[in-house]
C-alpha cells in the first residue's frame, strides 16, 4: 500500500516541512512522494523522486492525486487552478489569495472541477482551537464582548530579503500583499475569525486597517486591524515583527464572565494543552471517505480574504519615526525595535482599540475603513 500520490511545489524554506510531511505518511503507508517542482532545483530527496523546474512539467509528466502548494503568494492561483484541471486536490499555503477578485476565481474553479482546496491555516486543526470555539458557542465565557490577537515576533533582515516577493505589497504589477496580518501572523486573524464562526466572505461587515512599518519594506510590520463580524463581534488584531524578544502569539477571547487565552502555535488554551490533527492527512481522509470535512477548506477563509483585501487597498504603511526605533545587530541579523510596542499591543488587545485610538505615538489620527 502506498496511498495517495503526491507533489509538492516549492520545497525550500517552509516548502520543505511538507516534504518532510509527506515522507512521514509514506512510512505509514498514506501517502507517495512522487515528485517535486521548484526552479531552484533539489536534493536529499527519497529515491525516485522526480524533480522539475515547474508544476506544468511535473503534471505533463506523471500523474498526481494530490498538489501541495509552498510558492509565493502571487504564484497561489494560477498553480492550484493548473493543479486542481488536472484532476488534482490541493492543500494551499496561506494566505490562499492576495485578492477577492482571486479567492472569488478560486472558488469558482473548486466549484467548477470538485476537487478539495485545503488551506494551510494549521491553527484551525488544532483541538485547542475547536474546544475554545466550542465554549464560546455554549455560552461558557457568557456574552462574547469581544476577540483580539495579539503577535510579539521578530523577524530580521535576513527574512525580507529571503525572496523577491518578502516584505512587498507588489511586485512586477502583480498584487502580493506580504505582511505582518495577512502572511507570518495572518494565522492570529483566521483563527479569531473561526472562533467567532464568522469565517464566510458574508461573515464580515468592516475591516478597519492601521498599517505601520519601521524596516525599509514597502509592507507593514507593526499594524492594528479591527475587523467587525456580520455577529457585531469586534475582533481587534495588534501585531508586531519589530518587538524586544520573539513570544508566541495569542487569541484573547473577552466574555462578560471571563477571558480565555488560545495560544495557537503550542495548541494551548489557558496553558492546558491540546493536539492537532494534519491538513495534509485530513485531506487523504477526505479523499478516500468524502463525508470527512476538511478542517480549513477555501470557503472557511472567506472572512479572511476580506482582511487581505482591506490590507491590500489600504493606503501603504507609514513609516515609524526614526526616534521612536532602535536597532540592533549587523548585515543579515539587523532588526529594528519599536519602542514599548509591546505595552501598546496589550493595551489595543485589552481595550479592543486601534493603535490610534489609545494615542499609540507613531500614529496619526486617521483610520481607513473598509
Amino acid at each position: 500500500m502506498t496511498g495517495s500520490r503526491v507533489a509538492v511545489v516549492g520545497i525550500h524554506g517552509h516548502g520543505a516541512s511538507h516534504v518532510r510531511n509527506v515522507a512521514r505518511l509514506a512510512d505509514r503507508g498514506q501517502a507517495e512522494l512522487v515528485a517535486v517542482a521548484d526552479p531552484q532545483g533539489a536534493d536529499d530527496l527519497p529515491a525516485g523522486v522526480q524533480v522539475f523546474a515547474g508544476l506544468d512539467e511535473l503534471l505533463a509528466a506523471t500523474a498526481v492525486d494530490v498538489v501541495v502548494i509552498c510558492t509565493p503568494i502571487q504564484t497561489h492561483v494560477p498553480l492550484a487552478e493548473l493543479a486542481m484541471r488536472a484532476g488534482a486536490d490541493v492543500l494551499l499555503e496561506k494566505p490562499p489569495t492576495a485578492t477577492l477578485a482571486e479567492f472569488e476565481r478560486l472558488s469558482e474553479v473548486v466549484a467548477e472541477t470538485g476537487r478539495a482546496c485545503q488551506v494551510g491555516f494549521q491553527a484551525q486543526a488544532s483541538e485547542a482551537t475547536l474546544k475554545l470555539a466550542s465554549m464560546i458557542a455554549a455560552g461558557q465565557l457568557g456574552e462574547l464582548r469581544g476577540i483580539s490577537a495579539t503577535g510579539k515576533w521578530v523577524r530580521k533582515a535576513q527574512y525580507f530579503q529571503r525572496a523577491r516577493w518578502s516584505g512587498r505589497r507588489r511586485l512586477d504589477g502583480i498584487d502580493v500583499v506580504d505582511g505582518a496580518v495577512t502572511n507570518p501572523l495572518a494565522h492570529a486573524a483566521a483563527a479569531a475569525l473561526l472562533l467567532d464562526g464568522s469565517t464566510g466572505v458574508d461573515d464580515v461587515r468592516t475591516v478597519e486597517t492601521e498599517l505601520y512599518r519601521a524596516n525599509p519594506i514597502e509592507s507593514d510590520d507593526t499594524s492594528s486591524v479591527r475587523i467587525t463580524t456580520t455577529r457585531g463581534t469586534p475582533i481587534l488584531i495588534a501585531v508586531t515583527l519589530c518587538a524586544t524578544e520573539h513570544l508566541e502569539a495569542s487569541v484573547i477571547v473577552h466574555g462578560s464572565e471571563g477571558r480565555a487565552v488560545l495560544t495557537y502555535q503550542s495548541d494551548l488554551i489557558d496553558g492546558t494543552k491540546y493536539g492537532r490533527a494534519d491538513l495534509l492527512e485530513n485531506l487523504l481522509a477526505h479523499r478516500a471517505d468524502p463525508g470527512v470535512p476538511l478542517y480549513c477548506p477555501l470557503h472557511a477563509t472567506g472572512g479572511f480574504t476580506r482582511v487581505v483585501e482591506a490590507v491590500r487597498t489600504a493606503p501603504d504603511p507609514i513609516e515609524i519615526p526614526a526616534e521612536l526605533v532602535r536597532w540592533e545587530g549587523d548585515g543579515l541579523e539587523r532588526r529594528p525595535i519599536v519602542r514599548d510596542v509591546e505595552n501598546w499591543i496589550d493595551r489595543a488587545s485589552n481595550e479592543l482599540a486601534l493603535f490610534s485610538e489609545i494615542g499609540a505615538p507613531w500614529t496619526p489620527t486617521k483610520r481607513e475603513t473598509r
